[in-house]
């Protein structure tokens, strides 16, 4: 059975050897990247996108459905009502 010496001196070798292969392997690596980014155009945003794709309706905004005539505030008729609409017949606040 191998001392605790010598299984010491293998460890170093064999991290030794791993990191060898590693950076040997990390460097065909990179000149395929870069050979395939050449050879399609590719750019930064193409290889690393930004994570998710935006929603085609976040952010958009809706036309406002009513107006206060003293004001002249608007609300689309979504969510909760101002208070110079609350409780009151819309129809007479309604943008045509």
């Amino acid at each position: 059975m191998p001392s605790y010496k010598d299984l010491l001196a293998q460890k170093q070798n064999l991290e030794a050897q791993i990191e060898a292969a590693r950076k040997s392997e990390m460097s065909e690596a990179l000149s395929t990247i870069h050979s395939l980014v050449k050879e399609f155009g590719l750019t930064a945003s193409d290889v690393f996108p930004s994570g998710r794709a935006k929603s085609a309706s976040k952010g958009s905004t809706v036309a406002p459905k009513y107006r206060d005539p003293s004001t002249g505030s608007t609300w689309t008729g979504r969510g909760k009502a101002p208070l110079w609409i609350a409780g009151k017949d819309r129809a007479q606040f309604e943008i045509n």
